[in-house]
């Protein structure tokens, strides 16, 4: 941001507060903005790319390769020993790119994800990155916010910051503006001000930034910070588990084959020599790079498809999730809610059919404006969704909100909260301190004693409430949220909860917020896929139920809970009933917990959606918690696994899909290298079993691992969704990756290709065993080039599509044009230690190399 963007700020300020609440001068508060800037924090200490080339060579797998390339040096075998340390440099060399993009893109998708700050700029109110805020910019508070610097307060109405980021403890603190000390603050500071980090509970409040960056009281803890080493996933947890155990299997190998070889008779040379074959033949050395390749392409898809995922560890679980409780407003449905029709005076009418010169109607009208907090620009649309239909339906009128806030100045106020549900504000109206409430209807109407009629204040009749109830009733039925609407005269005092008593009953109005077009499709979808969707809605029963019913998330025989039912519910009676119950309305955030901590006591992994600060603990217990993007609350935001950037139910399905296909690509990417893997190290034993001449040098299989290891198995990683993952049911999150339907898969098709490859190696030890271990080199690589195909999916590659996946094509032909430049350039021949070989030889290799794909092909076909 430009300098003048920050002078703005300060400019806007400067006579007013800079006095009495930076303490600076103009002078001071221009140079301390140009010192420090906008608000960035100190970044988490990474290793250098040098440090992370290095770490490459640390895995006990790369160790035994360099061995081997020691033990080729020492045999003479230079060239044996100068490929193999290139192939690992190469490897290291992808790992080190791979994992420098992994962290660019992590550090993408959290700039996406950045908090958003609510300030006054030019006098304008607008949402700018908090990595924007600088000294002198008003900042504005509301419940639900993350404090994005360090401020003094100059208003505050029931302000309350919980500040436990920094000094540990849960229990909110209450803000004001008064100048006292706090005796017993860890922080030392004054009450008047909020410092960044901290977690906006309740109330709301205007404070000037007086600190930003490290200069922040976080700032200075994160100075303190040494360094931070990022967790591993648990695939990569396993994986790394996977590869030790395998280092000490092929280390055991190696010495039996040794030995066996010394027993036959062999020389210490050749004996050492088929150890080291077997080594380099058995080590998948590109696995972990791959994977977090695949990880990264599948965070930047979700990311590309509106969900920013936070940890990679969400990546994984995401395709076991098999139970989604999700919010109803502006995930299931539009959020564009729309005025529809209003009760008043006893009648129903259109929402554009009031009559301004009406006392009822007039009333109604403006306190739609003034007990709402939401504002409109040209620009921008800041605020509930509900309340900026209220903000539209003033248009209808003619009206605009900012100017009746500035005409009807707010002298006090009570903010909605979940517990009441309703929110008042006190402003003179006519000559008289006037309190205008509005909440749901249910709670309001119990608070009410008298009724405004165009004849005046008369008491509420039973026949009156009956009549409001079933109004309330019909538009519930309808699928429409409604609010309802009341006042009262008051003195010049600030408000107290008991105000919200003894009111005058003013009106219902209807809200429609249609069901998104795509949300049937995507419950579908859930159902099809094994996920069981589930409603949670703070909306009336009536209500919740007509919106699920039309999505498909309700179905025959389904229940429907409310808060207080759950409450009278034994936790056995809620197992017995929980997978029968589609919708709860009316729920606390106690609530939310418990319905997502009882699917998990019955096994389920639980994606939770939300978007207030009541939501945080509901998100933090769940597997998944998902946060909006667009109307979610940074407290939600921070609490959540991952961020939906366009706050829709489809994009939740689409990321468990993506999340499943991930999965799967990886578990596809680790059969494709275990078994070709495999397929060499039985060709070894084989050889070494019958006293056979070596089939492989250790270059060859270098090579081979070089060119099969790397971009074919990346491009199965690239391997796009289909819908067949509807089909299968969620995955159990402790299903292990090798299970034994996979591990059958990798025996038999390594197998077949260790087959062929001998056939091979036969038919050239029939002339020298040069040509032998030519023709099996050859044969072993062609037959891994081509099991790239069999290993995109379960299916045929004719169900599957040839050309679908792009990059498996551009991986065979590389793949394909390397092998042939060895075998059939003179130049080359002694450096991959392979002999000149005849047309008729190569034909041998094609067809023999084709075999396995063709048998495993032949077998999908029959099997389906």
């Amino acid at each position: 941001m430009e300098k003048k963007v920050y002078e703005q700020g300060i400019e806007e300020v400067c006579s007013r507060y800079r006095t009495s609440h930076l303490g600076l001068s103009e002078e001071e508060a221009i140079k301390r903005l140009e010192q420090y800037g906008p608000n960035q924090l100190l970044e988490e200490k990474e290793e250098s790319v040098f440090m992370v080339f290095i770490s490459q060579f640390k895995d006990l797998l790369v160790l035994i390769l360099i061995a081997a390339a020691v033990i080729s040096m020492l045999s003479g075998h230079l060239e044996s020993a100068i490929v193999i340390l290139v192939v690992i440099s190469l490897n290291a060399i992808l790992g080190t790119v791979q994992t420098v993009k992994a962290r660019q893109s992590l550090k993408s998708l959290k700039a996406l994800s950045t908090p958003q700050a609510k300030v006054i700029r030019g006098g304008i109110k607008q949402e700018i990155p908090s990595t924007e805020l600088t000294i002198g910019d008003i900042l504005l508070l509301e419940a639900g916010d993350v404090v994005s610097a360090d401020a003094r307060l100059i208003e505050a109405y029931s302000l309350q910051v919980n500040e436990s980021s920094l000094t540990g403890e849960s229990v909110s603190v209450d803000k004001s503006t008064a100048m006292i000390e706090k005796q017993d603050c860890p922080l030392g500071d004054q009450i008047n001000m909020v410092f960044s980090s901290g977690l906006v509970t309740y109330g709301r409040g205007t404070a000037i930034v007086t600190n930003v960056g490290m200069e922040t009281e976080i700032g200075k803890i994160a100075t303190m910070m040494n360094e931070t080493e990022a967790r591993k996933t648990p695939l990569q947890r396993n994986l790394d588990n996977f590869s030790k155990k395998l280092s000490f299997v092929i280390i055991g190998i190696c010495i039996f084959v040794y030995i066996l070889n010394d027993l036959q008779g062999a020389t210490t040379l050749d004996a050492m020599m088929f150890a080291v074959a077997l080594a380099v033949a058995a080590i998948p050395e590109a696995l972990a790079s791959i994977v977090t390749i695949v990880l990264a392409i599948g965070t930047q898809k979700m990311a590309k498809e509106n969900a920013i995922i936070k940890n990679l560890n969400s990546v994984e679980s995401l395709g076991s999730v098999s139970v989604i409780c999700s919010d109803k407003t502006g995930t299931l449905t539009q959020n564009k809610m729309i005025a529809q029709q209003v009760y008043v005076n006893h009648h129903l009418v259109d929402a554009d059919g009031l009559n301004p010169h009406q006392e009822a109607d007039h009333l109604l009208i403006l306190a739609c404006g003034l007990c709402n907090d939401s504002t409109t620009t040209a620009d921008q649309r800041i605020g509930d969704p509900t309340e900026l239909a209220l903000v539209d339906l003033l248009e209808k009128y003619q009206m605009d909100e900012l100017d009746l806030r500035q005409e009807y100045t707010r002298l006090s106020e009570l903010p909605f909260d979940s517990d009441r549900k309703m929110m008042s504000t006190l402003q003179v109206v006519g000559g008289e301190y006037t309190m205008f409430v509005k909440g749901a209807t249910d709670e309001l109407i119990k608070r009410c004693t008298s009724v405004l009629t165009p004849d005046g204040i008369f008491d509420f009749t039973p026949e009156q409430i009956e009549k409001i109830e079933q109004t309330n009733q019909q538009f519930a039925e309808q699928g429409l949220r409604v609010l309802g609407f009341a006042m009262k005269t008051h003195d010049d005092s600030a408000l107290t909860l008991e105000d919200e008593y003894d009111l005058t009953f003013l009106g219902l109005i209807s809200l429609m917020d249609p069901p998104r077009v795509e949300s049937a499709e995507a419950v579908a979808d859930c159902l099809q896929a094994g996920i069981k969707p589930i409603m949670i809605t703070g909306d009336h029963k009536v209500t919740a139920k007509s919106i699920a019913k039309q999505i498909g998330i309700y179905q025959e025989g389904d229940l429907v809970l409310d808060g207080n039912e759950l409450d009278a519910m034994s936790d056995a009676e809620l197992h017995e009933k929980l997978e029968h119950i589609s919708v709860y309305a009316r729920v606390a955030p106690a609530h939310k917990i418990r319905i997502v901590q009882a699917w998990q006591e019955l096994g389920h992994l639980v994606a939770m959606t939300g978007d207030g600060v009541n939501d945080a603990p509901a998100l933090k217990a769940a597997d998944i918690g998902i946060a909006m993007g667009i109307t979610g609350t940074e407290v939600s935001k921070d609490a959540a696994s991952m961020i939906l950037t366009d706050d829709n139910f489809a994009t939740i399905v689409k990321a468990i899909m993506t999340g499943r296909n991930v999965y799967a690509n990886i578990k596809n990417t680790i059969k494709y290298l275990l078994s070709g893997n495999f397929s060499g190290i039985l060709c070894v034993l084989f050889a070494t079993l019958f006293a056979l001449p070596v089939p492989f040098y250790s270059v060859h299989l270098l090579f081979i691992n070089l060119v099969t290891d790397s971009l074919p198995a990346i491009a199965i990683g690239m391997e796009k969704s289909t819908r067949n993952l509807l089909q299968d049911k969620p995955r159990h999150q402790k299903e292990s990756i090798l299970d034994k339907d996979t591990m059958i898969q990798i025996g038999w098709q390594g197998a077949l290709i260790a087959v062929f490859t001998m056939i091979a190696y036969f038919i050239g030890l029939q002339e020298s065993h040069g040509l032998a271990a030519t023709l099996a080199f050859a044969t072993l690589c062609l037959a891994r080039l081509f099991h790239g195909f069999n290993c995109r999916g379960r299916e045929s590659i004719f169900k599957l599509g040839l050309f679908t996946n792009k990059y498996s094509i551009g991986a065979f032909v590389i793949g394909f044009g390397l092998l042939n430049l060895i075998l059939l350039n003179s130049a080359l021949n002694s450096l991959f230690m392979v002999t000149d070989i005849t047309l008729s030889q190569l034909g041998i290799i094609y067809i023999l190399g084709f075999m396995p794909t063709l048998m495993i092909q032949i077998v999908r076909l029959f099997k389906r």
